[in-house]
């Protein structure tokens, strides 16, 4: 099939109906028949576009006999603006915030147009009840990062056409970066952080890049194809963010009823398993390939979380607490700022104590 033809068939509802609306109001009295052949469509569905026209959006379509095909009995100046729900005005609400997500990559700007071309085919009353976004609803995302916008672009080329990058990485913690040549998979924001997931050519192996670290990026001549198989959310299943181990672990988590208002009705993991507790109280099980990541975020609810299994996460846990008490005890030897040693919180702590 000639690819204009797929292309015409395959549009999407809206942009063929406003086809329809065009010929129409040119005069070209187009009918049934014609219409079908021109968009390779069956006829029934030509006749529920045009009983929709008709219908929904009330455009005065007739038939002429003598011309055998549709014409409009009385002006139409402009297209009508097409139906739209409150559940769909509430969607496009979430969408525009949504856009601050990106903000400092190339998909900012794409993003904004896409919004700014669908609200322009509101009608005056959905817009009113859309109204000032940012009066209704918000995302605040905490401490996002900012991509640089060139090694942003570079990155999504490389995606786009599966053609080799290679950049210089500096691992977590380390002070030397290192060249690394890889075949591009993904790019993903995960929480608040962005990650390129590639196919690491000289360790022969997939592996994570944070895009904060990654500096110099260049494409290559080198193409790729990228494995049938590969799937991210099956690649991460056991991760309980974006650290992949081999280990298999069975975490148990049990919080008081503080923190179970916190985690309730929250989805953390795909394996979660939630249950409730005596006096407001409840567990959670995970099933995970490492226990990297679930240190931080068991020690993010202080007292309010303990640690029920495996020990190697408890003992872990138990470890670092121990290490962050004892810096903060260092540090207060070492020249405190004043009221610190007598356990009296600043103005400025008391206030943000009282939040």
């Amino acid at each position: 099939m000639p690819k204009r033809r797929e292309n015409e068939r395959t549009r999407p509802p809206y942009e063929r109906i406003l086809q329809f609306h065009e010929l129409i109001k040119a005069g070209k009295y187009p009918n049934c028949s014609t219409l079908a052949r021109k968009f390779e469509m069956h006829l029934r569905t030509i006749n529920r576009d045009l009983e929709f026209m008709r219908d929904r959006l009330e455009l005065p379509i007739e038939y002429d006999s003598s011309r055998k095909g549709f014409y409009y009995s009385k002006p139409v100046d402009r297209f009508p603006h097409m139906p739209i729900t409150e559940a769909e005005i509430f969607a496009l609400l979430v969408a525009h915030q949504a856009i601050a997500q990106y903000q400092g990559t190339p998909f900012e700007q794409p993003l904004q147009t896409a919004f700014r071309k669908l609200t322009g085919q509101l009608d005056q009353d959905a817009r009113y009840t859309l109204g000032n976004p940012d009066e209704l609803l918000s995302f605040r995302p905490l401490a996002p990062e900012m991509a640089n916008v060139e090694t942003f672009q570079i990155l999504t080329r490389a995606l786009k056409e599966k053609r080799g990058l290679r950049f210089t990485y500096r691992n977590l913690g380390a002070r030397k970066s290192q060249q690394r040549l890889v075949h591009p998979y993904h790019l993903a924001c995960i929480d608040n952080h962005w990650y390129l997931f590639a196919f690491d050519v000289d360790r022969n192996a997939m592996r994570t890049f944070v895009l904060t670290r990654l500096t110099r990026p260049e494409l290559t001549e080198m193409r790729f194809k990228i494995p049938r198989k590969f799937d991210l959310n099956e690649y991460l299943r056991g991760s309980f963010t974006v650290f992949k181990g081999e280990a298999d672990y069975e975490v148990v988590i049990e919080f008081d009823a503080w923190a179970t208002d916190l985690v309730r009705n929250r989805k953390w993991h795909a394996s979660q398993e939630s249950t409730e507790l005596a006096e407001g109280c409840s567990r959670m099980r995970f099933r995970l390939n490492n226990i990297e990541e679930m240190v931080g975020w068991v020690l993010s609810w202080g007292a309010h979380a303990t640690v029920v299994r495996p020990r190697e996460l408890l003992e872990r846990v138990q470890s670092t607490a121990k290490n962050i008490f004892e810096n903060c005890a260092k540090a207060q030897t070492d020249g405190a700022e004043p009221g610190a040693k007598s356990g009296t919180p600043s103005g400025k702590q008391a206030r943000l104590n009282g939040m």
